[in-house]
């Protein structure tokens, strides 16, 4: 095995892992929805590194289902994936989407985009289940109107959303309604909705 902060996990494995810590369907779709969009956001910030970004997103919730409490998630998670030679920049960016409960601050591209993508990638989801087409004709406006009810998908983070796409956007440029759709065209592309 490699040493310790070298990745040497594949998106294959790491997909495996996560079936292997997570039976709930939807929590699957959630992380691979989440890791379509760090996927999207790497071929912006970091062409070299999509496989090491897809696989912060296929893993950043892993343990919740297992370890679902404040002081467990992502903790216990992160302290397995350490053991497997997970590098210090994914587990820093899994830490950092609960920067409340761990105190890791979000400073590389990798952490702001994750936290960024979180809970927008699930509120999409959320959104193309209710609508006749799906996903297909899923438009940002449609997204935003959604955000303003707050009964649907209440425990949807709307803070977190407009937080995360605030932090993204001096690396991308993009504001918050392109944010949304890149995040939509990315959950789209990977047949998630």
């Amino acid at each position: 095995m490699d040493p310790p902060g070298v990745n040497n996990v594949t998106v294959e494995q790491s997909r495996a892992l996560m079936h292997e810590w997570v039976a709930n369907p939807s929590l699957r779709v959630h992380m691979e929805a989440v890791s379509a969009c760090m996927g999207a956001y790497a071929t912006r910030l970091a062409p070299a590194e999509a496989e090491r970004w897809r696989i912060a997103g296929l893993l950043h919730d892993f343990d919740y289902e297992r370890h679902p409490s404040a002081e467990e998630h992502p903790l216990v998670g992160v302290r397995h994936l350490e053991s497997l030679g997970l590098d210090r920049e994914i587990l820093d960016a899994i830490l950092g989407h609960a920067s409340e409960r761990t105190g890791v601050a979000r400073v590389t591209p990798m952490s702001k985009a994750l936290f960024a993508v979180d809970e927008l990638a699930g509120f999409i989801v959320a959104c193309a289940k209710v609508r006749p087409e799906g996903i297909s004709t899923l438009r940002a406006s449609s997204v935003r109107k959604k955000l303003k009810d707050k009964a649907f998908a209440a425990a949807v983070s709307r803070a977190d959303i407009a937080a995360g796409a605030t932090e993204l956007q001096p690396l991308t440029g993009l504001d918050e309604p392109a944010h949304i759709e890149a995040c939509i065209a990315a959950v789209r592309d990977a047949r998630l909705a």
